[in-house]
């Protein structure tokens, strides 16, 4: 299977994740994750995994084989998640930690694959007796990964001495928009908010033209950061409903609907009308492993159907489960560009149309955006925006 193939099925993956998350778990809150950090750790959990566990795994992920997943991991490690900013492009930073109980040694098939494919370096610790230290020892990775934006992926209490293995993720995006705004031109309006109130917020402004299209009930805008000499084009896109309180028909529609972002890309730039798109900065935290099992994906989080068997040389490896996932992002958007992050921890213990006349654009009610690398199509970070005012 071809590299746009298995991007496609993981974008389908990301949007159906999206889909659910936005509905249920942040239906009054902003909201940013990365669904290709959950997807590296779930990844990560199949590769330890035999028989229906890794069956479940596999499907849940669209994926044949723990061949097809590495070889998928091992591209998207080389070719979207490598750093661009000595070329000019963005600062991108992607890192795979392993946290493993010092008794326990790994089986050498699996640290072949977690050395290899996932470039995570394993640390021998002791839950037994030093459990908290453990979970801050991995809440401090995450920070260092993350330059400080992520400062507590594992909650209190979610490491303690029936923990065995922690398996962490992190992913640092830094990008210029092509086209900066002028700050000077930054002025406040009104955002409409759900419940029909409203608030005042700064929004960003251009009469340059931009990258937008209009579809059957929403708009979709492209701002693309400046990419250097970097092969790689990494956008924003900006999903605006129609109507002031379209947002959950649209997420609806946009987790629903295999393909659903190839088929609405705005491709060429346009004179717009009126432009604006308001200023926002968020951190959104939440139990991925909940999702996850509300969607169908439950064996891993049972211990039963063959479990994680081939992580570690013992036989107490029959009785390793996944505890949870943890995840937490932040993104911070502005007239200069965007700062995101966004890191995952996976707990394991003992049991476009033509348009000749101007768009606007008006971002002043709820919308999703997205960060995607376009050569490639993979999406690395997805949200809402409900109250550009609120941080969390």
């Amino acid at each position: 299977m071809d590299l746009r193939e298995l991007i496609s099925k993981q974008t389908d993956f990301s949007l159906e994740i999206a889909k659910h998350v936005m509905l249920k778990e942040a239906k009054e809150s902003n909201l940013v994750f990365s669904p290709l950090s959950i997807h590296v750790v779930l990844s990560l959990i199949a590769a330890g995994s035999k028989d229906q566990t890794l069956d479940q795994i596999l499907s849940f992920l669209k994926s044949k084989s723990n061949e097809e997943l590495n070889s998928f991991s091992s591209e998207l490690v080389a070719l979207v998640l490598a750093d661009g900013s000595q070329s000019g492009g963005p600062r991108l930073s992607f890192a795979n930690g392993l946290w493993i109980q010092k008794s326990l040694p790994l089986k050498p098939s699996f640290k072949h694959i977690v050395d290899t494919v996932y470039r995570a370096a394993a640390n021998q610790v002791d839950f037994l007796t030093k459990a908290v230290e453990v979970a801050s020892e991995v809440n401090s990775w995450a920070e260092k990964e993350t330059s400080g934006l992520i400062k507590e992926v594992l909650p209190s209490g979610s490491v303690d001495a029936s923990t065995r293995l922690v398996f962490a993720n992190a992913l640092y995006f830094k990008g210029a928009w092509n086209d900066k705004f002028d700050a000077s031109k930054t002025k406040d309006y009104d955002f409409h908010i759900l419940n029909g109130s409203s608030v005042q917020v700064p929004f960003m402004t251009s009469k340059k033209k931009q990258v937008v299209a209009a579809y059957n009930g929403f708009k979709v805008l492209a701002l693309p950061y400046k990419q250097g000499e970097d092969k790689r084009r990494f956008t924003m896109y900006f999903l605006l409903p129609d109507a002031k309180d379209g947002l959950p028909a649209l997420v609806e529609k946009m987790g629903s609907e295999p393909g659903f972002l190839n088929h609405h890309l705005p491709l060429q730039e346009v004179e717009v009308g009126e432009f604006r798109i308001p200023r926002f900065k968020m951190s959104f935290g939440f139990e991925a492993s909940k999702v996850l099992k509300g969607l169908g994906l439950v064996l891993p989080f049972s211990g039963e159907g063959g479990g994680l068997m081939e992580m570690v040389d013992s036989p107490v490896g029959q009785n390793l489960y996944v505890s949870s996932i943890f995840h937490k992002s932040f993104i911070e958007v502005n007239e200069e560009g965007t700062e995101a992050a966004a890191a995952s921890a996976g707990v394991i213990k003992l049991r476009g149309l033509l348009y000749t006349t101007k768009i606007d654009f008006v971002a002043d009610h709820p919308f999703i955006f997205m960060i995607r690398e376009d050569m490639t199509g993979v999406v690395l970070f997805i949200g809402h925006v409900l109250n550009p005012l609120k941080a969390d």
